[in-house]
């Protein structure tokens, strides 16, 4: 009988069909949600570490929760709909496989669609024996015995305290769709310094622990004495390796279950690398060529966050900043953009800083200049691409609405990079106040400039842009003598979201 096999069992038995082993942390998690599930627990909370495997576990738990019980409805939620597609694939897989299935296998299993599923049943129900949900989904009219949140906090839903508080809002509706009696098993790992996932009341969100109540199990990569929970995949020179690509916060966060609380996060100067060279740029057979100190530069880009009228908000800062093939970061030009009064209004803030925008690209060659839209910025790309085309510079001009807390973008653009050694800086930008800046910068602070770091890090977070004949556009660059990159046929202009991607980006 396929109740009459324990999970352990069952998780022991489709690894051994798919020739792996089972590693220790896997029965761990195996036996806590057997044990857990079978002395009548409902409320379950399942934290690991990013890349423990705990998503396969999860789909192996739902295909023997069904084994167990055919007419029951489960529904898996995610931050995203395809996330919760992802799931129901494996779960999906693990049914038409798995020798404890094959009672459950669906006579017709080509009618299944991509969101949801059948098994082989006595009941003809109206819900469908797993839905795949996202977050953001309406949930109104289902109803669900197993309702599994796999992965809903993620950064797109927690890196402000709007979305914060909005997925706590989209969480409470379970309520509404969980049977009296009804499993909710919540699995994933923190996102933010207040995660649904606290075992104590953060920040301002939360008036009591949102998962009060829940039982918990919490399995960091490491162990209290230091040792792996995973040891044949995450060795030792492993974890050095993700800890110096994740940098300090993903690490502890991501890793070690502990998200740092913003007043903790640092940015150190001291792991900068300054250089004094100015970028070289040349045309071998016809192509473009930017090189610095005798090392080529496969990536530019400038970015431009604006603002206007003096006072004590936000600065308008521009900032160029190229890399090269190996994951190293030159910050090579960050200016903050002052005008001079006008009484006559001849010559408008707007222009004068336009001007001074179209002078550093005249000084150095980039593919293309990515403007923060948002607020006052809105006008602008059509105002510098007029100022471009009346100085002879054909650059494209790309538009740029954020849609990310500035601190969470701050910290991605750097945290990592620069705890690896990989931001070089120029020795014009280290006279600024990048560094002071940097040095200064703490996270949700209600003081404090951070203007030419946020310049910077939208620079590094910004699509790929690779230098070079022909890589937007099939058409040659034509590089002229005064130093302005001026491709011939410039890529369609359009608007790109806020830059967000992780790893992603054009430094990585």
């Amino acid at each position: 009988m396929a109740s009459d096999i324990g999970f352990v069992d069952f998780v022991a038995l489709w690894n051994a069909r798919n020739n792996l082993s089972t590693p220790a942390l896997h029965e761990e998690i195996a036996a806590w949600l057997e044990a857990r599930w079978r002395a009548g627990d409902r409320k379950l909370l399942l934290m690991v570490f990013r890349g423990a495997g705990k998503s396969t576990l999860v789909g192996l738990f739902s295909a023997w929760l069904l084994a167990h019980d055919p007419e029951a409805r489960l529904m898996v939620l995610a931050a995203d709909l395809a996330l919760a597609k992802k799931m129901l694939r494996h779960v999906r897989r693990v049914i038409l496989r798995h020798p404890i299935c094959a009672a459950i296998r669906p006579t017709r299993p080509e009618q299944w669609a991509a969101d949801q599923c059948t098994v082989e049943r006595q009941t003809a129900g109206r819900d469908p024996s797993m839905l795949a949900k996202g977050i953001e989904t309406n949930l109104t009219g289902s109803r669900a015995d197993v309702i599994i949140c796999d992965d809903v906090e993620v950064p797109n839903t927690s890196d402000t305290i709007d979305k914060r508080v909005a997925l706590r809002a989209r969480l409470a509706e379970i309520d509404y769709v969980l049977v009296p009696g009804g499993l909710n098993l919540y699995v994933g790992t923190p996102h933010s310094h207040e995660s649904i996932y606290a075992a104590e009341i953060r920040g301002e969100v939360d008036q009591r622990p949102f998962l009060e109540g829940f039982a918990r199990l919490e399995l960091p990569l490491l162990d209290a004495s230091g040792a792996s929970l995973w040891p044949d995949r995450y060795t030792k020179a492993k974890i050095e390796e993700v800890r110096r690509r994740s940098g300090p916060a993903k690490f502890a966060s991501q890793m070690m279950l502990r998200p740092l609380d913003p007043r903790e996060c640092r940015l150190d100067p001291a792991r900068l690398v300054f250089y004094e060279s100015e970028i070289v740029a040349s045309r071998p057979q016809g192509e473009l060529r930017v090189s610095l100190d005798g090392r080529v530069l496969d990536g530019a880009v400038a970015c431009w966050d604006p603002a206007f009228g003096a006072g004590a908000g936000d600065g308008s800062a521009f900032a160029i900043v190229y890399a090269d093939g190996e994951g190293r970061i030159f910050v090579h030009r960050v200016v903050l953009l002052a005008a001079v009064p006008d009484r006559d209004g001849d010559n408008p803030e707007a222009e004068q800083q336009c001007r001074r925008v179209v002078e550093l690209l005249r000084e150095c060659p980039t593919r293309w200049v990515v403007v923060e839209t948002n607020g006052l910025g809105a006008f602008l790309p059509a105002f510098l691409r007029r100022q471009l085309n009346l100085a002879g510079l054909r650059i494209p001009v790309i538009n740029s609405a954020s849609r990310r807390g500035k601190d969470a973008r701050i910290l991605e653009a750097f945290d990592a990079r620069l705890a690896a050694g990989l931001i070089h800086v120029h020795a014009s930008v280290r006279a600024g106040p990048f560094l002071r800046e940097l040095r200064e910068w703490r996270p949700s602070r209600s003081h404090g400039r951070d203007d030419a770091i946020d310049a910077v890090a939208g620079a590094i977070l910004s699509d790929p842009v690779r230098l070079g004949p022909g890589l937007a556009s099939g058409q040659p660059a034509q590089f002229e003598a005064n130093g302005v990159f001026d491709p011939l046929a410039p890529p369609e202009e359009k608007a790109i979201p806020s830059p967000a991607p992780p790893p992603g980006g054009l430094f990585v």
